[in-house]
């Protein structure tokens, strides 16, 4: 019956056009008997491609088949063509943007719980600018059994949350279609990790599986706002009751487009969406480039221990991706001087994703993750307040060395979105923001939705987090170490020339326990400290 609801639209056009050529053909052969040797070839082809068809619409491994049927072969043959003739003829296996052939590879191959090892070295060039490693021990150990896990929680916390390592990064339902949210959350379920609803808020695909919410509060304060958008803390508070939230997020900024707000095309704004967002029907949802409720750094602080107390005391924080020093130093003195300390921070950096952004804040608005959370970890230990707080980190996280890079310069965790979005079978068409995604990923199109098969992804999503779980858990036994909060900035490399090369310990200088209240010489900190005040995000001096 399945086959019978199906529209002729364009993507199906060879699927139909075999079936009605078997039919025609088939029909000639019973009215003209001495045309059947002549037509029994073209039949058997059509009647072949048909059959080929029906069971691309009706299985339910693969997105692109179900919404390509038949067409979509042709790019699982030039998948299959030997690398030794595709890097002469395809794209070459760190060719991709912005993810390289191999980083989705691996991706899939995990999801799916295939083989994901590598013959013959490195692809890398080794003595070229950029190349990282990591040291390894010779006491190297053996890896951890159980899965990596981190409370999070400060003191003014009352329900720490106990998270895993790896979680999914926000993306909103409008952003996602509804299949990939309720396979995510599915997998987080199985899994064990979060999930991050993005600041398109607590939607009923979240609660469908039951799987663990980080619920993102974005300028828009969607699921939490009044009539004309501001802030409802009564609303707030009735969400946010939800036993399977277990943190709150307020999105100051979002590396791909920080200092832009949120951007929904008008073309994803479905009745459904509108509905639950409040907002109108077809039109472009932009969320505030700021906040409406706080404008300084203290009223920042009031807003997070307001947040905490609405929601009975779970872990509440705060993501951005980090623009001006001095305005990040101005939240420190704000803790500081107030007392009030988030229980995370996640910093989100400027190789972060979207679904969509204008090209000139995509590629140069933004500090890279990698700066800003060895900038935020730094600062947060120079005013002696790094162990009240944990930090995230968010920005083209794929594989265990990007996560142990990330904890090696002070993340506590990792979030990834595109990662998980591949193992939802997202074929980088970046298409997102045109609502024709061709898995079913990103769209609200309800046929296209329907080639993400929600169990079948669901267990993709768990098995890739599992996988790189225990890839990460392999990085840390070979640097004889127990868990990845013992890496450190001296574990992590990169060449500068051919001859040279730097530990991170050296590229980006560490401050020591209350650095910044003493007075320090290391820049940008000696620099941008006396710029920031607690009651301005403006530079002062």
């Amino acid at each position: 019956m399945g086959l019978l609801k199906l529209p002729f639209l364009p993507r199906y056009w060879l699927y139909m056009l075999s079936v009605i050529l078997t039919v025609v053909l088939a029909w000639i052969m019973v009215a003209e008997p001495d045309l059947v040797a002549a037509l029994i070839v073209p039949l058997g082809l059509s009647g072949f491609l048909a059959l080929v068809g029906t069971h691309d619409i009706l299985q339910s491994r693969h997105s692109i088949l179900r919404n390509y049927p038949i067409a979509a072969h042709f790019r699982f043959l030039f998948e299959g063509i030997r690398p030794e003739m595709r890097q002469y003829f395809f794209e070459g296996e760190k060719d991709g943007s912005p993810f390289a052939r191999d980083q989705r590879a691996v991706v899939y191959q995990r999801a799916k719980m295939q083989l994901d090892k590598r013959p013959f070295g490195t692809q890398l060039s080794v003595y070229g600018d950029g190349f990282e490693w990591m040291h390894h021990s010779i006491a190297a150990g053996e890896p951890a059994r159980e899965p990596f896990r981190v409370t999070i929680g400060g003191p003014d916390c009352q329900r720490p949350y106990d998270a895993s390592v790896l979680n999914i990064s926000a993306m909103s339902f409008g952003s996602l279609s509804a299949n990939a949210i309720r396979a995510l959350n599915k997998g987080a379920k199985i899994g064990g990790f979060a999930h991050d609803t993005g600041e398109g808020g607590f939607s009923p695909y979240h609660r469908e599986h039951g799987g663990d919410i980080i619920w993102e509060l974005g300028s828009g304060y969607f699921g939490a706002r009044n009539s004309d958008g501001s802030f409802s803390p009564e609303r707030f508070a009735e969400v946010a009751a939800n036993d399977q939230i277990k943190m709150i997020e307020i999105k100051i900024s979002q590396g791909a487009k920080p200092g832009h707000g949120g951007v929904l095309p008008a073309a994803k704004v479905s009745a459904e969406i509108a509905k639950i967002r409040g907002v109108k029907q077809g039109v472009d949802c932009i969320s505030p480039p700021r906040h409406p409720a706080f404008s300084t750094p203290i009223e920042l602080l009031h807003f997070v221990a307001e947040l905490r107390r609405l929601s009975n005391g779970k872990p509440t924080g705060f993501k951005l991706c980090i623009g001006h020093p001095w305005e990040f130093l101005a939240i420190t003195k704000a803790m500081l001087e107030t007392g009030i300390t988030p229980d995370f921070i996640v910093i989100d950096g400027k190789e972060g994703g979207t679904g969509a952004a204008p090209v000139e804040f995509v590629d140069h608005i933004g500090m890279p993750m990698r700066d800003g959370l060895s900038f935020a970890n730094n600062a947060l230990i120079g005013v002696g307040l790094r162990d009240r707080i944990r930090l995230g980190a968010a920005g083209k996280v794929i594989t265990a060395f990007d996560m142990a890079r990330s904890m090696a310069l002070g993340a506590d965790w990792c979030n990834a979105a595109r990662g998980f979005m591949f193992a939802l079978g997202c074929i980088q068409a970046q298409s997102c923001h045109t609502d024709r995604c061709p898995t079913g990923v990103a769209t609200q199109d309800a046929l296209r939705q329907r080639g993400l098969v929600v169990p079948d992804k669901a267990v993709r999503v768990a098995q890739f987090h599992k996988a790189t779980m225990h890839a990460l858990a392999e990085l840390v036994a070979a640097a004889g170490l127990s868990h990845p909060r013992e890496l450190k900035p001296y574990h992590i490399f990169q060449r500068q020339s051919a001859t040279s090369a730097q530990s991170y310990a050296e590229l980006y200088p560490a401050l020591k326990l209350g650095e910044l209240l003493a007075g320090t010489e290391i820049k940008p900190f000696a620099e941008a400290w006396p710029m920031a005040r607690a009651d301005t995000f403006a530079r002062t001096g």
